[in-house]
């Protein structure tokens, strides 16, 4: 079977996947169309909401596809997502939530997910711990240097347990991040004085 056979049979298989339907009601319809006609709103909100909108007139992936220059992918993707939202955004409804508080359940149903990646890896009170050590004397710390460099600091945060493990870079970027305008190597110099 060559390559053009099977994305012919791929996309015929794609085409006869039936729609999920969208049921809209008349608060839902008029949040989307607030969302749509906001001069503010991000353009990737306004054709989410353009395309929720046009999945509950009854139109087609395919339609949708072409008239938003999406791809049917996306636009089942989405059409996904808000169906699977349904019990939740009925659920609000039904607690009479303001009109307000139902934009806000709507904009992060049509927001993106968080992305896989490296999280935050640092608390605030590790990286303040890892600046006080910097203001320390090295001698205090049985260290065999007459000054902190980010390798040193790291080294020593380990050792204390305040992080599991760092690079010398992030300690330099949290160094360098300080109100003072000079390098890092000044605060170390500034705080040992």
């Amino acid at each position: 079977m060559c390559f053009n056979e099977t994305n012919g049979r791929i996309s015929k298989l794609m085409s006869m996947i039936k729609a999920l339907p969208i049921n809209l009601s008349n608060l839902q319809k008029t949040v989307l169309q607030q969302i749509v006609r906001g001069t503010t709103n991000p353009y990737r909100l306004v054709r989410r909401a353009k395309l929720i909108l046009a999945a509950a007139s009854g139109e087609s992936n395919s339609s949708i596809s072409r008239r938003l220059e999406l791809d049917r992918v996306q636009v089942r993707q989405w059409r996904s997502r808000w169906f699977e939202e349904r019990e939740k955004l009925s659920a609000a409804e039904e607690q009479q939530v303001t009109e307000k508080a139902l934009m806000v359940l709507i904009k992060g149903i049509l927001s993106d997910r968080p992305r896989p990646g490296t999280t935050k890896s640092f608390t605030v009170e590790q990286v303040v711990q890892i600046v006080a050590i910097a203001c320390e004397e090295c001698e205090k710390s049985d260290r065999p240097v007459s000054h902190w460099t980010p390798s040193e600091l790291a080294d020593e945060a380990i050792k204390r347990g305040i992080v599991e493990k760092i690079s010398p870079r992030s300690v330099g970027r949290f160094l360098k991040r300080s109100d003072i305008t000079s390098t890092s190597r000044s605060l170390l110099v500034k705080c040992q004085n």
